[in-house]
């Protein structure tokens, strides 16, 4: 397990890591969305290759730079998951529609439901992380901070392939409410991980009605004409509307872009 300093969140790892130790090496066998053969559908338009050199953080809401995305292009980001009520909705629509998303996952629920943390990585998506627990990082010493980054990946890294490293397979972070200090963004970018921000959402984590939050998007996507989207699929809301906006995006020529990290025999040229 990692060896993190300070106040050990890490202690709740090892006890749920232990418990679900042998559940974490099964997982339903998926067909990647992007393989769906389905004619009307919304599908992928390209992949995005995102390396921590080129762009270690994005999103304009946070940031001056954000994905070279074209007009009309959209990435799809949900965070908070994985919650076992919703996330099988959200990833059913987006299977429906052959689109691929990025899930930034927050540690603990991963830990505790690794064959879900599984089936997103099977059916294609990309998988970063959102810290242990989702506390807000600037309310805590910077030891603790550390350790909250950490904690989140080691738990997902053991959801995905049993082993608790603090070196992400796929090197994508989202800070929780996008409330980030200097030090772990130092921290991040040593460690070649891309921090992610967003350029729109839809207030998802306000009380409101799946129809609400569908004009709140679009509207705002209608202004921004393109840009990284983030919702919550933890969110009951979201899932119910999630069909419809993926219908819009498809009926008014959107294209989806599916973020990868870059390899090390690939150039960040945006080609799959």
């Amino acid at each position: 397990m990692p060896n993190i300093d300070g106040p050990r969140k890490a202690r709740g790892l090892i006890r749920l890591a232990s418990a679900v130790v042998l559940i974490s090496l099964f997982t339903t066998a998926t067909v990647p969305a992007a393989t769906c053969p389905r004619k009307g559908t919304l599908g992928i338009s390209r992949v995005l290759k995102v390396d921590a050199v080129s762009f270690p953080r994005i999103g304009l809401k946070s940031f001056p730079q954000t994905l070279p995305l074209r007009d009309h292009e959209v990435v799809l980001t949900f965070d908070d998951g994985p919650w076992p009520p919703t996330t099988p909705k959200v990833l059913a629509t987006l299977r429906k529609q052959c689109v691929l998303a990025t899930f930034f996952l927050i540690g603990k629920p991963a830990l505790e439901h690794p064959t879900m943390v599984r089936r997103i990585a099977a059916e294609g998506h990309s998988i970063g992380t959102h810290t242990w627990s989702h506390s807000d990082l600037q309310a805590m010493p910077r030891i603790d901070a550390f350790a909250e980054i950490d904690d989140g990946i080691a738990a997902v890294e053991w959801a995905l392939h049993g082993v608790a490293t603090t070196t992400p397979t796929t090197p994508f972070f989202r800070y929780p409410g996008f409330l980030m200090t200097p030090e772990t963004l130092d921290l991040l970018q040593s460690r070649g991980i891309v921090v992610f921000g967003a350029d729109l959402w839809a207030n998802d984590w306000d009380p409101q009605t799946p129809k609400h939050e569908l004009q709140l998007l679009i509207e705002r996507l209608k202004a921004a004409r393109k840009g990284i989207i983030v919702l919550h699929d933890p969110q009951a809301k979201t899932a119910a509307m999630l069909p419809a906006f993926l219908r819009y995006l498809r009926d008014n020529h959107y294209h989806v872009v599916h973020v990868v990290p870059t390899g090390p025999d690939v150039d960040f040229d945006g080609v799959p």
